[in-house]
Order: C-alpha cells, then sequence, then structure tokens
C-alpha cells in the first residue's frame, strides 16, 4: 500500500509539473514566430471569453481590485482562457460566488498564459502571495 502512494503520489507530482510547464510561455529562438499569446500587460489579469484569447478582453489590475476577495466577472460574463501577469498567485473559480464546490484553479503569476480553462471561469481572487 505504501508503495502504491508514493507512486501515484510521484505521478501526479510528475503531471502538475508537465502542466506548469506547458502553460508558461516558451522563449523563441531569436527571428523565431512562437504561438500566438493574447495580450497582457505587466501586472494585470486578462481573461477572454473564447479558447485561445480570443474575443473582447476584461482586464483586471492590483491598483483596482481587492486583494484576498472574490470578484466576481459582469453578470453573464465568463472566461475559457487568460492570463496572468499581476506577480501574484491567482486562483479562479468555476462559481461566480467564488464557492470551491466547483472547479477551481490557482496559477502563478509571473506571466501564466492558459489558452484553455479546465472551467469556465466566472469569479477570480488574486493572493497577497
Amino acid at each position: 500500500m505504501r508503495t502504491t502512494t508514493r507512486t501515484v503520489l510521484t505521478a501526479t507530482a510528475l503531471t502538475a509539473g508537465a502542466l506548469a510547464l506547458t502553460l508558461l510561455p516558451a522563449a523563441a529562438p531569436a527571428g523565431a514566430a512562437g504561438p500566438p499569446l493574447g495580450a497582457c500587460g505587466s501586472g494585470q489579469l486578462c481573461l477572454w471569453p473564447k479558447e485561445e484569447f480570443e474575443g473582447n478582453r476584461l482586464a483586471f489590475e492590483l491598483a483596482d481590485t481587492d486583494i484576498e476577495s472574490c470578484v466576481p466577472l459582469p453578470d453573464g460574463t465568463t472566461a475559457t482562457s487568460f492570463a496572468n501577469r499581476t506577480g501574484r498567485p491567482v486562483t479562479t473559480y468555476q462559481s461566480a460566488a467564488c464557492a470551491e464546490t466547483g472547479e477551481f484553479d490557482t496559477y502563478p503569476g509571473g506571466g501564466t498564459w492558459v489558452p484553455r480553462s479546465t472551467h469556465q471561469v466566472r469569479a477570480f481572487k488574486i493572493w497577497e502571495n
């Protein structure tokens, strides 16, 4: 039983590490065209209604957003792709009330682009650290 638990934990850690690497933008060699990433300014959390950063972008900045508070997207709005350039971790929620009964994920703030979210984002929290 103990070996199985270690194997599962190791496999989970490896999968999580591989997923994190796919979410971070790769450095492209000089002159090479990389995959298109959504335009999102430094210090912003940007959300798009469609996959691959398509549709009208919503942008939130730290100066205008309460830290560690639930921020619902405008009524009837969801996001399926986003970029976190806030410099802080951000949790996205399927629930508009940031309820943890639905899907939610936390992403690092150094520059994370997510072209296809695992859930419809209806709210988020920006964390202090």
